[in-house]
């Protein structure tokens, strides 16, 4: 799996602030958020929408907080970034935002249950993935998947592990990775069956086929 995009720091952050309100939008969709775009586009502004419950502004503002850390740091990715990244896009779901859960969860409609990560394993397992002889758009998708199936935090995984994945990928020149509103009934399915099976090969590729965007010079 190669990177589709081969971009300097520099583009890749023009990109993101090019596509910023569309990331959030379909980040929130995670959360069953019922914004349009262009009521999203205005809560990001920082104005008032008439009719929007204050919890899915909310989420749309932390997810806001969230990229804007993302475009604003480079240094190499660490389960560090990630854990900061919870810490703001889970600030008012979490039980403990920003920390590894330390208790049992469950995930609505499979039967895997996901054990209690252990933090010194699960930092092992981020720093070997960075140093594997691995593309960096695979190296974002697996650690992407890898939190959301072991569900590292107490709640906010997929936004955390998607805007982590933007991480490794914007710091690398590698495009982006956004998950449409279209795309979110086959993403659900593939991804409860990388749940089940732990096999993470067909939702891998149909991610890196579907979901990776960049700039392309003529």
């Amino acid at each position: 799996m190669k990177n589709k995009f081969n971009l300097s720091q520099k583009q890749n952050r023009f990109l993101v602030k090019k596509n910023f309100v569309n990331m959030v939008y379909s980040n929130s969709k995670f959360e069953g958020v019922n914004t349009t775009l262009p009521q999203t586009q205005t809560i990001i502004d920082g104005m008032s929408v008439g009719g929007v419950p204050m919890a899915d502004i909310q989420v749309i503002v932390n997810l806001k907080k969230g990229l804007e850390f993302v475009l604003a740091h480079d240094e190499p990715f660490t389960i560090e970034v990630s854990k900061k990244i919870n810490s703001i896009v889970a600030a008012d779901d979490a039980l403990e935002p920003g920390e590894i859960r330390n208790g049992n969860v469950q995930i609505g409609g499979i039967a895997y249950e996901p054990p209690v990560p252990q933090p010194a394993e699960v930092s092992r397992q981020f720093d070997s993935m960075m140093h594997a002889q691995l593309s960096d758009t695979e190296k974002a998708l697996r650690i992407m998947y890898d939190i959301m199936r072991q569900q590292l935090f107490w709640d906010g995984n997929k936004r955390t592990a998607t805007l982590s994945a933007n991480y490794i990928l914007i710091n690398a020149g590698a495009g982006i990775l956004n998950i449409s509103e279209q795309q979110l009934e086959k993403f659900n399915d593939l991804l409860s069956a990388d749940y089940e099976s732990g096999d993470v090969a067909e939702i891998l590729n149909w991610t890196y086929d579907n979901c990776i965007y960049g700039i392309e010079y003529r």
